[in-house]
């Protein structure tokens, strides 16, 4: 089987919205919910769904684990990997 099949097969891309992605890049940037929420102008409950919905999307167990493949992955900008 050709590589780009298997990517296809396997790797799928995340589709995150403009907002989700607005809060991983705080995530990476190690911030709370309720300061998340503060900064996007958001109910701290409406940070915490968002942040669910990002551990679900990317597949990963908790926020820590979302924040690493966000970096790893370059999924946010004005972040560097290590």
């Amino acid at each position: 089987m050709k590589l780009e099949k298997l990517k296809s097969k396997y790797f799928k891309p995340v589709k995150l919205t403009k907002t989700e992605y607005k809060v991983l890049k705080l995530l990476v940037e190690g911030k709370s919910n309720v300061e998340i929420a503060s900064e996007l102008i958001i109910s701290p409950h409406t940070a915490k769904a968002h942040v669910s919905n990002i551990i679900y999307k990317l597949q990963v167990e908790n926020r820590i684990q979302a924040a690493v493949k966000a970096v790893r992955e370059k999924l946010v900008e004005g972040v560097l990997a290590s």
